[in-house]
């Protein structure tokens, strides 16, 4: 193949999965927007605030919580940054808090992306809101019990403005939109790059075992590794891509946008966490194995249904 013909792919690749987020993240951002300007992620907030209690967390961060699934960790983050200027919080507290938001974040975008690459809406918003306090009360519970990281939290983090305009708001859009075609580019270059080497087939061939173990077949390797890395909408776009072609199982859609839902972008968002004073103990390793142990115990559940059960059920025809 010559290398005019790979451009043209890479680039007809590039066109088609970033057209396919932008048709879902537009409208969607103006929505949230929309609801944010007319206080309805507040009253959300509020609803919330009785549910952080057995997390081990104080009420007002049902607001902070609200933010991250609706919005995205960085509004969170000045919520709690507006707060932490009234109250003091342990380490404990804000680490629970990071956890619960590093796995149920952005989800009017993440869930929807999940939902056009096969996955149903009512599994990927109750497996990622359920797993998110789940874990949160897990860390509470071993937390208390054996009295962790409960000296005052200390942040390292300040946001630059913590009330955009319409304008500066339209902006920081645009950009990241901008951002998210490079990032996909990028993407798309080295998994040609890996696939005319033979890199990628190296890879999926060491990751062969645990993803056996995960119930995933190695041709699905560089999948999660796409999401913890970069995050849900790349590893999303790229399933969605690798569907297409019928490269990967539905199962394999399936499991590994599921481990997708728990452990994903682990270097942005671990270090966005890391700077209001989180313990990486929790947010990186302990998400992980917590990943690892929750997909295991979904793979021995998703095998004891019949495949029509599973497609019926799980999966969007």
């Amino acid at each position: 193949m010559s290398y005019s013909t790979e451009i043209k792919e890479t680039l007809k690749d590039t066109g088609s999965t970033y057209f396919f987020l932008l048709k879902i993240m537009i409208p969607i951002s103006i929505i949230v927007k929309i609801l944010q300007e007319y206080g309805a992620i507040e009253i959300i907030g509020k609803s919330l605030n009785p549910a952080m209690g057995p997390l081990g967390l104080p009420g007002e961060f049902g607001l902070v919580f609200a933010t991250a699934m609706l919005v995205n960790i960085y509004g969170a983050l000045i919520v709690f940054f507006t707060l932490s200027l009234t109250y003091s919080y342990t380490v404990a507290q804000v680490t629970i808090l990071a956890c619960i938001m590093l796995i149920a974040h952005t989800l009017p975008i993440e869930a929807r992306i999940a939902q056009k690459a096969g996955v149903r809406l009512w599994f990927t918003l109750s497996f990622r809101i359920l797993g998110a306090f789940l874990f949160g009360f897990i860390l509470h519970l071993i937390f208390s019990k054996f009295h962790l990281f409960q000296n005052v939290n200390v942040m390292l983090w300040k946001p630059g403005y913590t009330n955009p305009t319409l304008t500066q708001w339209a902006i920081g859009q645009i950009g990241y939109f901008l951002m998210i075609f490079l990032i996909i580019l990028s993407l798309m270059i080295l998994l040609k790059i890996l696939k005319n080497t033979g890199a990628l087939e190296k890879i999926n061939n060491f990751f062969k075992p645990g993803l056996q173990f995960l119930g995933m077949s190695k041709n699905a390797a560089i999948l999660p590794i796409i999401g913890m890395t970069l995050g849900l909408a790349y590893g999303g776009g790229t399933i969605v891509k690798e569907a297409k072609n019928k490269i990967i199982s539905k199962k394999d859609v399936f499991l590994s946008l599921s481990f997708m839902d728990l452990s994903h972008s682990l270097i942005e968002d671990t270090l966005l966490t890391l700077s209001i004073g989180a313990t990486i103990f929790a947010i990186f390793f302990g998400r992980i194995f917590f990943t690892i142990i929750i997909l295991f115990i979904l793979v021995r559940v998703i095998n004891k249904l019949s495949k029509k059960t599973f497609e019926k059920y799980l999966m969007n025809n």
